[in-house]
């Protein structure tokens, strides 16, 4: 069977392409070949994409004042008039629509909505589109400027946001951010210990690219023999072997971990991560309910992400390597009083079931326009 839900993402920050494989796994859950995830500024100039994504990154981690300033420019209208610009990947997203002749549209990165709006005045694009918004609070205007059917959100304060800058309220549906259903499908099974019955807190580390002091805030976590400990180091194979060196030494064994798909379960299993406020990561720990304590944050985007957890007494920021561990001994003093106060604000913003709810949402929006029933989607869904 053919695809009948296309989701559009691209590889600018995990979590437009986190958010689109939980959309496919939802989908899919209905029908089995129900979706199709492309990234068509990959497919259409992948050299040119590939040095753009680098560029990005570089901006992010190495120059961040910069990339804030470039933030603010893409928040004014101009860059959505300067979607022409984009013709290659209009071109091919066009072709894939006529290809795959979906019911439905669904992008979890913001510019698509230009190109479908354009794709939609020339007459080439009938079928609803809906906005799958992975960022929170600092939400950049070019979520909602082109126009769409439907806008998902994570949280109320991120609708809120919206509606105060006049996007229809009708439109605007408080799902949570789609995570894997790994979080759904475990939730209870998947534990932490009690800190109340003198349990050793858990401490996880995600060290990303660019992350700053990352080596340092890593040995400081080490020194504290009374956690466990776990760092993920990516694909940083030096600073791997050097931690390792250093674990083994501890009183209490602590792991050092490389490239890991294991990040869900390690969530769901230590009391606290430390870590960049990634949309992938931040949502994800939400739907833990690990805390987090943040030690740093892209301007623009992320901020958005640590105002959230802040906000709601869900976690806190550090951005030194001191900062990160007395903070984490302030939450686990009187029992962890700290930690479970964090631990309950998470409970009101978790949304492990998102994914699911705007899969439902979509297909029964597109059962409703189809004149005819539209195989793959199930009739208690139309």
């Amino acid at each position: 069977m053919q695809p009948r839900i296309l989701i559009t993402t691209a590889s600018y920050g995990e979590g437009h392409n986190a958010a689109a494989r939980a959309m496919e796994t939802a989908f899919n859950e209905h029908a089995p070949g129900t979706a199709l995830v492309v990234d068509v500024f990959a497919l259409s100039c992948p050299r040119l994409n590939s040095v753009i994504r680098r560029t990005y990154l570089a901006a992010i981690n190495g120059t961040p004042r910069l990339w804030k300033h470039v933030y603010a420019w893409m928040d004014r209208p101009i860059t959505t008039r300067s979607i022409g610009l984009l013709w290659a990947q209009s071109r091919m997203l066009d072709a894939i629509i006529r290809r795959e002749r979906p019911v439905a549209i669904c992008s979890t990165f913001p510019a698509y909505a230009a190109i479908l709006q354009r794709l939609a005045r020339r007459g080439r694009l009938d079928v609803p589109h809906f906005n799958i918004v992975t960022d929170s609070i600092s939400i950049n205007s070019i979520w909602w400027r082109p126009g769409c059917d439907g806008w998902f959100v994570p949280n109320e304060d991120s609708a809120e946001v919206m509606r105060a800058a006049g996007v229809d309220p009708a439109r605007i549906h408080v799902t949570g951010f789609p995570v894997t259903p790994f979080f759904r499908e475990n939730e209870g099974i998947v534990t932490r210990p009690a800190l109340g019955d003198g349990a050793a807190p858990r401490v996880l580390f995600i060290i990303n690219s660019g992350t700053r002091n990352a080596e340092a805030t890593a040995l400081r976590l080490l020194a504290e023999e009374d956690w466990d400990v776990t760092c993920t180091v990516g694909r940083d194979e030096a600073m791997r072997a050097s931690l390792t060196a250093v674990a083994n030494r501890r009183r209490r064994p602590a792991s050092i971990l490389g490239w890991t798909d294991q990040i869900p379960r390690l969530l769901m299993s230590h009391h606290v991560v430390v870590s960049k406020a990634g949309g992938a990561t931040t949502q994800e720990a939400i739907a833990a309910h690990c805390p987090m304590i943040v030690n740093q944050v892209v301007p623009g985007q992320e901020e958005g992400n640590c105002e959230l957890l802040l906000r709601h007494g869900a976690g806190a920021l550090a951005t030194t390597p001191d900062a990160t561990i007395e903070t984490l001994r302030s939450a686990f003093a009187e029992r962890g009083r700290g930690w479970s106060s964090w631990s309950r604000a998470l409970e009101r913003l978790a949304r492990p079931d998102a994914a699911r709810a705007i899969a439902s949402y979509v297909l029964a929006h597109a059962g409703a326009l189809a004149e005819d029933p539209i195989p793959g989607i199930p009739a208690a869904i139309r």
